[in-house]
């Protein structure tokens, strides 16, 4: 019975791996970790924008509309949050692009260490979020929208960096647009559309799940769960750093082996 659950459980395995769309796409698991991720943004948009004040921490396409809705004179949004955001943002990505110099040279090894590092901004955040309770005050919510918006700066970082297909795992406008451009029905070769959508399921169930525990428990419980999927996400990337041969843990763009007949000669750019 135990040999017959055994190979039931590697038959449905392989047949996951099989129809998962990064498959041989050449970044390993890299694409689960950021799935993972995607869903982190959606919950903790959910609980800057409804326990914030109408504020995103990772979306920042959100927060220059705002800002400029805000300097119109639209009551209800506050042109000095989205200014928080948007330059603890950029600090935060700032910290990520140092941090894929220094460690960028093994893909892994380069998630774990944003992430731990993310991890501790999020954890900032989850002890704020206790001290301060429910519902956050205008002047306190600062506290929690820096940390955050660092947080999730480092992360779009890195995954620009590790430059896995259709995951950034904060901004979905160019994935719509790729499972729409790139369709048969627009003329196109066909593209991912399943990567797209995907990446739009995790966020939308980030989203979802973040706003039901804001609205019918706190912001401590979203925001709790949030590092603990950003903390397994770096213990996993800290297991998978040991594996220094494979491809995958390579730079994105990076290549030992030699160029294809195709492109031998090629002048650059062409």
């Amino acid at each position: 019975m135990v040999d017959g659950e055994r190979s039931a459980l590697s038959t449905f395995a392989a047949l996951a791996r099989a129809r998962w769309p990064w498959t041989g796409s050449g970044h390993g698991p890299l694409p689960g970790l950021l799935v993972m991720l995607t869903v982190v943004t959606g919950v903790v948009d959910a609980v800057s924008y409804i326990a914030l004040g109408r504020v995103f921490v990772a979306n920042m396409t959100g927060n220059v509309v705002f800002l400029g809705f805000a300097l119109a004179g639209t009551s209800g949004l506050s042109a000095l949050a989205s200014l928080a955001a948007l330059g603890a943002f950029l600090l935060g990505a700032l910290a990520g692009g140092r941090i894929a110099i220094r460690f960028g040279a093994h893909r892994a090894r380069h998630l774990r260490t944003a992430m731990a590092t993310a991890l501790a901004w999020v954890l900032l955040a989850v002890v704020l979020a206790v001290v301060l309770g429910q519902p956050v005050s205008q002047d306190a919510r600062y506290a929690l929208i820096a940390p955050l918006a660092i947080a999730m700066g480092i992360q779009n970082a890195t995954a620009r960096r590790l430059a896995v297909p259709d995951l950034t795992t904060t901004v979905l406008t160019m994935t719509l647009t790729g499972i729409a451009a790139d369709s048969r029905l627009a003329g196109g070769a066909g593209g991912h559309p399943i990567r797209g959508l995907i990446a739009v399921v995790a966020m939308f169930t980030g989203a979802l799940v973040g706003a039901v525990l804001v609205i019918n428990v706190d912001l401590v419980l979203p925001l709790s769960i949030a590092a603990v999927v950003i903390a397994a996400n770096a213990l996993v990337a800290d297991r998978l750093s040991t594996d220094a041969g494979s491809d995958w843990a390579q730079p994105a763009g990076r290549t030992d082996s030699p160029p294809s007949r195709d492109l031998r000669g090629a002048a650059p750019g062409s």
